[in-house]
């Protein structure tokens, strides 16, 4: 996808003549475009409720585990749908500046970080680029719009917050309508606020770009998440970064993870499964063990047998954190809401989805193999079956492969349920296809940036066409 290269020497690209930062005729021409980011895409701060003081706790690499565990592990409050920091005396936010840009740029924008250019936390970074290079300025026609992702997309502080950037985007541009571009997770929280506000949908959005959305569920990934965490950074770096088991325990009390499960009104291909490999209680041999296979209604039985004994410590209290039916309950009417969702007449949808990469379908586990989440550490046998399913929380998933992003399968992505205008399959990782050179060429085309600054454009993509409507 080119995202540790810069793509923008001095123009978008060879065939354009780009506009700078800040040119009459960019700003004139041009409609704003606002900038949703998805699950881990927003840079969060802890702050102090009484001084006010606030702490980097999304992303840093340095004292990443530590910073997390203390500030923002939290628990689900049923009464109010939202959820809470452990900690009473801090709260979670996200930086507004730069418009809502700088949240969602670089994650963790210390200087080492951008001296060594670690792709992993480049979020949009190389897309507002892109979009500043051609035109767009910021504060009058570019925005960004981080929110607290832990939340369920629905609560009104994310939609108060959507509302507000819309509007704001409106006025500044001289009442011209909005252009969203939203990634993954974010383009849930926008069918959210389009089923709740269509008046204010139709009244600022003119165009709504949707990148790589699970908008019928990510059921590999996010199975997996429930019962054994993220990993958000592979390799070295991940020594650096939060452990697998700590961001577990956010996971497991983070409703807008429980509304990514697989919808369950959407007819699969083949359905996801989870399958666990279990010693026969009743055979002391090692080979006695029996396949339990648990589809997406029974998987709930699962993830409540295998998370009962879940828990952490916290500032030297136990704080049990077993599966939670009532933010399940909260997802089952995010969904249908989602579901419900109409695109209004006048307003343009385009679809770009992940294709060419290896995207976790079925889940299982098959042996008693654990991994140390904190140290990465493996030990165990690996011909010992799993006999109690509490164990699978530190068992070393494997999973069956579907063609997708490697997050989210192309047959969720693309299902979007709306009448596109375009559909498109580019081949790109998930997090890739913020900086692949195809996406935006695609999104250039669909702002029509060349006709409005009164050029020709040379551009042309060739990228997979998908005519399937749903």
């Amino acid at each position: 996808s080119g995202g540790d290269r810069n793509m923008f020497d001095g123009c978008c690209f060879r065939s354009r003549r780009c506009v700078a930062d800040g040119d009459d005729e960019g700003e004139t021409n041009l409609d704003p475009v606002l900038l949703v980011s998805g699950m881990g895409g927003s840079i969060l701060h802890s702050k102090r409720k009484k001084l006010g003081f606030q702490t980097r706790v999304w992303v840093r690499f340095f004292l990443a585990d530590l910073e997390f565990k203390r500030k923002i592990w939290s628990l689900d409050n049923p009464k109010t749908g939202y959820t809470e920091s452990l900690d009473d005396a801090t709260e979670i936010v996200v930086p507004g500046d730069d418009y809502g840009l700088y949240a969602i740029d670089i994650l963790d924008p210390t200087l080492i970080t951008k001296l060594v250019h670690l792709t992993e936390v480049y979020h949009s970074h190389d897309m507002i680029n892109m979009l500043v290079k051609c035109g767009y300025k910021k504060g009058t026609t570019l925005f960004g719009y981080g929110y607290g992702f832990r939340q369920g997309n629905r609560i009104d502080k994310t939609m108060d917050g959507l509302r507000l950037k819309l509007e704001t985007a409106y006025n500044a541009s001289g009442c011209r309508k909005v252009t969203i571009i939203s990634h993954s997770m974010g383009g849930l929280l926008v069918s959210s606020f389009l089923a709740l506000h269509q008046d204010v949908f139709t009244k600022y959005v003119q165009k709504w770009i949707y990148i790589a959305c699970p908008f019928q569920g990510a059921p590999g990934c996010i199975n997996d998440s429930l019962l054994t965490g993220l990993q958000f950074v592979e390799g070295l770096e991940s020594f650096f970064f939060v452990s697998r088991w700590t961001m577990h325990q956010l996971l497991v009390e983070c409703p807008s993870i429980y509304e990514m499960l697989r919808n369950p009104e959407f007819k699969w291909k083949q359905n996801p499964q989870i399958q666990v490999w279990r010693k026969n209680s009743e055979d002391t041999e090692i080979s006695s063990a029996e396949l339990e296979t648990y589809g997406p209604i029974d998987s709930v039985s699962l993830f409540e047998e295998a998370l009962r004994h879940n828990e952490l410590d916290f500032d030297g209290k136990t704080v049990a954190l077993p599966f939670n039916h009532s933010i399940l309950e909260w997802a089952s009417g995010t969904r249908k809401l989602i579901n419900s969702a109409q695109l209004p007449e006048g307003v343009c949808f385009y679809n770009i989805f992940g294709t060419s990469c290896d995207t976790p379908f079925d889940v299982w586990y098959d042996c008693r193999v654990h991994m140390n989440l904190a140290t990465s550490t493996i030990y165990g046998s690996e011909t010992d079956p799993i006999e109690d399913l509490s164990e699978i929380c530190h068992t070393l998933p494997q999973y069956s492969y579907v063609d997708g992003d490697g997050t989210v399968p192309a047959e969720s992505a693309q299902a979007d349920r709306f009448a596109a205008t375009e559909r498109r399959g580019v081949a790109a990782s998930h997090r890739g296809l913020l900086r692949d050179e195809t996406v935006f060429k695609l999104i250039q085309r669909w702002l029509a940036i060349d006709q409005k600054l009164g050029k020709q454009s040379k551009c042309t993509s060739r990228v997979m066409d998908c005519t399937e409507s749903y």
